[in-house]
């Protein structure tokens, strides 16, 4: 039976690219380098701030990265919260879900999730956020869907993962967990939707 639910924050319930745009451009211009492409805007849309600095900086051999850590990190996230927009449906599944199970985050983000979740006020939906910071390794990897597990005295099989990645896929096969893949009708996944309160039709939800 399930009792868990496991959400990806980027993708999922963020439409967040417009404002990892505007993040990692602002990094790349501040040290007097050329703004992303389409494809490394794909890639740091998935992958943690740390590989994704590492990526966009990798053309770059004189640039010192440890000074891009440190302005990075004393960089102020609030004013890219305006280019990010909740799901239209988010919150109604959440008190939807709320009631019936446990909710948790599993995301690559680091010290910008608490702060995103106070400002759209959802913080209190969640029983355990796991970012890049706080695991023991950070997606793919399964060591932050383990933690959630174990906080909430649950096994693989009582838990779903929503998530739009490929990433998501690889961080879910890699704890044995199945996948709700979200508005991604190409990636490899136990379930689709293109809707949260799709979500709740699903086989899992109707016992």
């Amino acid at each position: 039976m399930l009792k868990l639910i496991i959400f990806d924050c980027d993708g999922v319930m963020f439409d967040s690219r417009i404002a990892n745009r505007e993040y990692y451009n602002h990094l790349l211009v501040h040290f007097g380098r050329p703004i992303m492409d389409e494809d490394e805007l794909t890639y740091v849309h998935m992958h943690n701030v740390r590989e994704s600095v590492l990526y966009i900086f990798r053309h770059y051999p004189d640039q010192d990265l440890a000074a891009v850590d440190t302005y990075r990190r004393n960089l102020d996230y609030t004013p890219f919260f305006r280019f990010m927009h909740t799901e239209k449906d988010l919150v109604q599944f959440l008190e939807f879900a709320k009631k019936r199970f446990n909710l948790a985050i599993s995301t690559n983000r680091t010290t910008t999730m608490t702060p995103l979740l106070k400002e759209f006020n959802l913080q209190g939906y969640f029983g355990k956020v796991m970012t890049a910071e706080n695991a023991r390794k950070p997606k793919p990897a399964p060591d932050a869907l383990f933690e959630i597990l174990e906080h909430f005295g649950c096994q693989t099989d009582e838990a779903l993962y929503i998530g739009d990645s490929i990433i998501d896929r690889q961080h879910t096969e890699a704890a044995g967990m199945r996948l709700i893949a979200f508005k991604n009708p190409t990636l490899p996944a136990e379930f689709h939707v293109s809707s949260f309160m799709e979500i709740c039709s699903l086989e899992p939800f109707m016992q």
